[in-house]
């Protein structure tokens, strides 16, 4: 491997784990309606500000032993998690789509669905604060940027809300406003192709968690699960690999 691309992975992941940092923030204070840019990080059991030294991504919670500094009490591993996820992500994105401005929007977009996951598995929510501004900016960017084209992006994002509204209309609630709004904006961002892909592969991992939990765990089929984090994982899924994917499933045919 070239001594460039190590260097723009290890920028890359350094950069994503910063930005994860920040999206443990929103992910917390999001759900209580609270701002995401004051007050400044502090522990949610003391209130004490945290210092900088105390908050470096992933190397801090391993120095702390997920612990603060302060008052002792333990730091859920969730933050860590995230930060090493969002860095990871930015890595692939880079490994996928090179140095540039499709590889930085499509990291937003991952760093969108991270924080969508989580807050959909903690409070059954997806927030609008998250989607709403996602379905305009995704069409903006599918139109003047991206490769998927206006056109495309249109298409994908009123087929996938209007799909999962009818779902919602005729389940009588089944379907949360959240996930039409999500998936509106996988659409805009993706296109329809990859929409209907995302829709499928989110459903089929849903299907299987369901029954994972229904098996092994006793849960009824009413129990609720978050469709979320699936259509996350789908869409991811779709960006990534999903020519390929398409490509098989059609094979399968043959």
């Amino acid at each position: 491997m070239e001594k460039i691309a190590v260097f723009q992975y290890i920028t890359a992941f350094l950069f994503g784990s910063v930005i994860g940092s920040f999206l443990n923030v929103c992910i917390y204070r999001i759900p209580k309606k609270e701002s995401i840019v004051f007050p400044s990080s502090h522990c949610p059991a003391c209130n004490k500000k945290i210092k900088p030294y105390d908050n470096m991504p992933i190397i801090s919670y391993i120095l702390l032993k997920g612990r603060c500094r302060e008052c002792g009490e333990k730091i859920s591993f969730q933050y860590p998690l995230v930060e090493f996820l969002n860095a990871a992500g930015y890595v692939i994105m880079i490994w996928k789509f090179g140095v540039g401005i499709n590889a930085l929007i499509y990291a937003l977009l991952y760093s969108a669905l991270i924080v969508v996951t989580f807050i959909d598995l903690e409070h059954q929510i997806i927030p609008d604060r998250i989607t709403l501004p996602g379905i305009l900016i995704g069409f903006i960017l599918g139109a003047a940027v991206l490769p998927v084209g206006w056109l495309n992006s249109l298409i994908g994002l009123l087929l996938g809300g209007g799909l999962f509204y009818l779902v919602a209309v005729a389940s009588r609630g089944g379907m949360g406003g959240g996930d039409i709004k999500l998936i509106a904006m996988i659409g805009a961002f993706l296109g329809w192709r990859y929409t209907l892909l995302t829709i499928f592969l989110g459903a089929l991992a849903g299907a299987i968690v369901g029954l994972s939990l229904m098996i092994f765990k006793g849960k009824g089929r009413k129990h609720p699960v978050p469709f979320g984090p699936f259509l996350a994982l789908g869409a991811i899924a779709s960006l990534l690999w999903g020519n390929d994917i398409i490509k098989w499933y059609i094979n399968l045919g043959r």
